[in-house]
Formats: structure tokens, sequence, C-alpha cells
């Protein structure tokens, strides 16, 4: 029987890399009547009309006792709007961004949205937070758990070799747990929920694998990627409709007058596992 060699993928989401076919990778293709209509956006900024193309103030805001006593607000440009909505959607991150580490990872990819043109984003950050998540999920049914367990069953010990045609058992076993996320209690304050949540496609690679003794020490690579962008899924949702930090993200990716491209959030993270034959029996 054959032996498996190194280093190899062992897991791939249906989800594919790079796809940018996908329905929240979409721009542009929205028209001021089908926001207003369809998606209930008729109200998307405190401090540009972003159809008119105008600067809200105290007379200009429906809400304000001194509404429609000067007529429209100051005409602006595209690009005048543009701006103003992108300070608001920084400021307005920060009510899903208040501590730690990655708190400003959000306003980064934000302004990587104004700037960049759709390029894919990279940042040490996300690869410290993925690796973090991968390692402090110590559930039975963690990505890691999974697969130490997928090992000590299927590995030769006789021949302190990995058999190739037990290859697939360790992605059966990925497939019965949980992908790294970052849908935790934390992530809804720490920056990750907000800007990355759940994730789009993973790939796993075990980068090498070490046998003796009864016992192995492997070396995991986690390769993961999500979409910075919205469908329209996802702003029919209430809980984010209600947002205006949502609403104004929506309309600057799917307006045809604004057309910002969404991107791909590259993150990866390498981690190394040890275990013993008989770990499995205790």
């Amino acid at each position: 029987m054959s032996a498996l060699h190194f280093p190899c993928t062992i897991f791939k989401t249906q989800n594919r890399m790079d796809d940018y076919g996908a329905k929240d990778m979409r721009c542009g293709d929205l028209t001021e009547a089908q926001l207003k209509t369809l998606f209930h956006l008729p109200d998307v900024s405190t401090r540009t009309n972003p159809y008119t193309l105008t600067k809200i103030t105290p007379f200009t805001q429906p809400q304000s006792m001194f509404y429609g006593s000067r007529g429209e607000g100051e005409k602006i440009t595209r690009q005048q709007c543009a701006s103003i909505l992108f300070d608001e959607f920084r400021d307005l991150s920060r009510l899903f961004s208040i501590y730690g580490p990655y708190k400003h990872l959000i306003e980064k990819m934000i302004t990587h949205m104004q700037n960049d043109n759709g390029t894919p984003f990279r940042d040490m950050l996300l690869d410290s937070a993925l690796k973090e998540q991968i390692l402090n999920d110590r559930t039975e049914n963690s990505t890691l758990s999974k697969i130490k367990n997928a090992l000590i069953e299927n590995i030769d010990w006789i021949n302190n070799t990995y058999p190739t045609d037990n290859k697939g058992k360790i992605r059966g076993a990925i497939l019965d747990g949980k992908l790294p996320k970052f849908d935790r209690f934390q992530d809804n304050i720490n920056g990750m929920g907000i800007t990355v949540h759940d994730t789009w496609a993973t790939h796993i690679i075990l980068k090498s694998l070490h046998i003796s003794n009864d016992s192995y020490r492997a070396v995991v690579n986690y390769k993961v990627q999500d979409h910075f962008g919205l469908d329209v899924e996802d702003i029919a949702k209430l809980k984010y409709n209600v947002f205006r930090f949502f609403r104004i993200w929506f309309v600057l990716q799917r307006c045809n007058t604004f057309a910002f491209k969404p991107f791909m959030t590259n993150m990866e993270a390498t981690v190394e596992i040890t275990g013993n034959r008989n770990d499995s029996k205790k």
C-alpha cells in the first residue's frame, strides 16, 4: 500500500477560491429605483444623498424641524459624494469594532474598497486572528481535533506511514466538524465579526507528517478566503438593513452611480499538531 506524499491537500470546500462570479461580488448592477423600491433604501446617509448628489443639512433632513425651509442641499460631484459616504462608513464601523488588536482592520478594509479597485486584501493581523481561532477552538468539532483523530485512527503504525487509500478519511472527518469562522460572541465587538464573520472557501494542506515510536508530528496549513461584499440576501435581512453601516456599504457597492468593487480577503495560518497512537483510547 503506497504512502501519502507531502505537502498534500486534505480538504477543499465546495466553494472555490477566487470566485469572482459569486453573488456578493457583484457591483454597480442596481439602479436608484431598484434600491429604493426592492431593497427599501431611500434613506442611506445622514451626510449626503447618493441619489441627488447633494449634501444633507438640518434643512434637508426629513426628521429635522427645519426640513424644507431652504430647499435642496448643496450640489456635489459623484466623487465628493462617495468620499463623504466612505467617511461615514468608516465612522459607523466603530460600532462593531470596539477593542483588541483587530479593531482597526475594518477601517483598513473599507479604505481598501475605496482606493484599490477590487484587488485582494492581505494583512498580518488577519493571519494572526485565523491562527488564534484555530488554536483556541478546543471543542470536539474543531478541525484540529478532527484531523488529530483521523491521523491516529488511520496511520499505518507498523510501517510508520499514512496510506494513500486513507486520505479521504481525513476529509470526511473535517467535513464532520466546524471550519474556522469568526462567529463567536467576542467577534461581535473585536472587529473580526464585521470584517470576516463567515468564510467563503477553505483549503487545508498537510505539509508534513513524521511518525516514530507510536507518535506523530504534523504541520497543517490553512488557506481561507472571504468576500468583502454584500449580496441581495444580506441587505434583505432586517439585522443588516436596519444599520446605516450596511445600507451605505450596499449602495457604494451595488448602485450604478458608484460601483465600488468588493474584494477577496485572504488569510493563512500554519500550525503544528502532535499525538500518540494511544490518545484515542484514553
